[in-house]
């Protein structure tokens, strides 16, 4: 079959398309940014669209030209600089579905999410019910998947969240989560659609995806500590406040384009006590649902995942760093630290009048990368041309004041460690 599946490259779409070209299918992926997903899954064709953008049927016709199947995994936590949850994932369905079915496309699998209703908490799930209310109206062989809280090798969100709060060295913060929740492995969740694919399923249905087993927020962090490694750890309350500050300035963030797991939303979900009923699932399918250990066991997490978790939460730590740096020294050059700045530029015989100039410009030139690196889609731009500037530094001042190597405050000398701190930003700087 020729399968159309969205957000090809996420956590859960990653996934399904690696099973259905097991399968023998023809997978056409469809992504934001397609350029490291189109190396990574090279079996697929790829086709390259925000979804946000797909709001009439007539958007998605020639998409859906020799299609014989949809797979819905995309989805948006929060609307942020580049991302609209009622666009994506209520408008853009809605237009896809009435497609569908216009084509005709029989085939429909959407991947919701357990706990998805119209009076939900979040907009997150109240969008996905909205998808999921419209998709059971239309004549087409639908079938609606809720999984748990899905556990993959890989990790985004709220799993990675997870996986950065158990990788602690000392302590586990506990904030305000549920007294219940469940997981799903990812390979069960690929295994449904697989199924899906070949007709195996009940149509018209809708399935939670879950393990039986309930575990606590206590339970969750432990059976993660022990998967990589790490010996038992001593939980510690956070207080509602604190969580609430570090939610909202997470929200700030994603208004910026960053995707961090902190924000409001992905915090109430976690709180959410939603548990769901496998029941007919396993009846249906025969599967026997991975339980969060031999899930976590069978990706063979280990203290690479430790160093992921512990880089995941420094990553904003290191961005905030070097903007202020870069910022406040800006700052410096241009206001308060004019005269000493100039001064440098003349003695190495620059007339005052270019001196001044050039400490204003390379004051506001700090300060517009410094700005820079905290938009997400600018970052990466911003910590290149941190590093020039540092390396230009460096490169001027052996030349021309050599004798600062040997300054007690060592002005030449902190540029090397600001260099190491850009370089690892770069590293980890991509989502997935």
């Amino acid at each position: 079959m020729r399968i159309l599946v969205l957000g090809a490259y996420g956590l859960i779409g990653s996934h399904i398309i690696r099973r259905l070209n097991d399968d023998g299918h023809h997978i056409i992926g469809l992504g934001r940014r397609i350029g490291a997903a189109s190396r990574r899954y090279d079996f697929a064709d790829w086709v390259e669209i925000d979804i946000g953008r797909l709001t009439d049927p007539a958007d998605w016709a020639a998409m859906l030209d020799g299609i014989d199947g949809l797979i819905n995994s995309a989805g948006v936590l929060q609307t942020g600089l580049a991302d609209n949850v009622e666009r994506v994932q209520a408008t853009a369905m809605r237009a896809c579905f009435r497609a569908c079915q216009a084509k005709p496309v029989r085939l429909v699998v959407q991947i919701s999410a357990l706990g998805a209703a119209a009076d939900a908490p979040t907009q997150f799930m109240r969008t996905k019910a909205t998808a999921d209310a419209f998709l059971t109206g239309l004549d087409l062989d639908w079938t609606i998947l809720r999984p748990a809280l899905v556990i993959a090798p890989n990790a985004y969100g709220g799993t990675a969240m997870i996986r950065a709060l158990a990788s602690l060295p000392a302590i586990i913060p506990h904030i305000d989560a549920a007294k219940r929740i469940q997981t799903v492995s990812v390979d069960d969740v690929a295994d449904t659609v697989a199924r899906c694919v070949r007709g195996d399923l009940p149509v018209r249905r809708s399935y939670d995806l879950a393990n039986p087993q309930i575990h606590s927020f206590a339970d969750l962090m432990a059976i993660h500590r022990q998967s990589m490694g790490q010996k038992p750890a001593r939980i510690v309350r956070i207080p509602n406040w604190l969580v609430y500050f570090t939610g909202r300035l997470a929200d700030a963030a994603g208004f910026l384009g960053w995707r961090s797991p902190m924000r409001t939303t992905a915090l109430r979900q976690l709180a959410a006590d939603v548990v769901g009923d496998p029941a007919d699932w396993i009846r249906e399918t025969g599967i026997r649902p991975m339980s969060l250990s031999d899930s976590l066991q069978r990706y063979r997490l280990g203290i690479e995942t430790a160093w992921f978790g512990r880089l995941y939460i420094l990553k904003p730590v290191i961005i905030a760093t070097l903007s202020l740096l870069f910022v406040a020294s800006g700052i410096i050059a241009a206001g308060p630290g004019f005269t000493t700045a100039a001064g440098i530029l003349e003695s190495v015989g620059l007339d005052a009048r270019n001196a001044a100039g050039l400490a204003v410009l390379g004051g506001v030139v700090d300060i517009m990368v410094g700005v820079a690196i905290l938009i997400r889609p600018l970052a990466k731009a911003a910590l290149a041309a941190m590093a020039a500037l540092c390396l230009a530094y460096l490169v001027l001042g052996t030349l021309f004041m050599p004798a600062l190597w040997l300054d007690p405050l060592g002005p030449l000398v902190k540029i090397v460690p600001v260099l190491a701190l850009i370089t690892v930003a770069a590293a980890i700087l991509a989502d997935r």
